[in-house]
């Protein structure tokens, strides 16, 4: 057996796996060939089942992403209008509120005015009623004072006279002069201070 080995040898040390003219980088052609039919049939199996799928995974993928680019533009379109319809109905509540404002500040103004007038009025009123009082009580105090001078008067007249006054004429003239009196000498008092 060492024979043979030794004879296997120097067969093959005659031709060397490199003495042929082969190079490293290129293989040997039932190599290539081999290699080339097994790709074939994977790059054929590849493209009939493994590539649809994927291109199917891939176009699903597209259409997700557009459809939700599609919504995402349609929901920001959406959110733009409502943002544009709450601005004008915020601009339309504000111009409201402001002429409310003005229509509350106008009525209260008027309110103010009339309760003003009303306030004058009665003022007036109750000065007018205060200076009827008043005169009514003067002339009241007058009618006293004179009925109490009267009666003054006609017991001080009696005394001084020594008789009595029985007459009512005579007692009316007699008050009527001592009140005539009376007043010209208030008159001339009031005119000399």
């Amino acid at each position: 057996m060492t024979n043979v080995i030794y004879l296997l040898a120097a067969e093959e040390a005659e031709t060397l796996p490199l003495d042929g003219g082969n190079s490293i980088l290129l293989p040997k052609t039932y190599d290539l060939v081999w290699s080339l039919v097994v790709f074939l049939i994977i790059f054929l199996l590849f493209w009939k089942y493994v590539l649809p799928k994927f291109q199917e995974v891939l176009a699903e993928r597209e259409d997700r992403i557009k459809g939700g680019i599609e919504r995402a533009e349609s929901a920001q379109a959406q959110a733009k209008a409502a943002l544009e319809k709450n601005n004008a109905q915020l601009a339309e509540a504000r111009a409201e509120a402001a002429e409310i404002r003005e229509a509350a500040r106008q009525k209260g103004k008027e309110i103010e005015a009339e309760a003003r007038a009303n306030a004058e009025a009665e003022s007036r009123r109750i000065v007018a009623n205060g200076e009827k009082q008043l005169q009514a009580s003067r002339e009241q105090v007058i009618a006293e004072l004179r009925n109490e001078l009267g009666q003054n008067s006609i017991t001080l007249a009696e005394e001084l006279l020594g008789e009595e006054l029985s007459d009512n004429t005579r007692r009316s003239n007699t008050i009527d002069s001592f009140l005539s009196q009376l007043d010209t000498v208030s008159a001339r008092s009031a005119t000399r201070k």
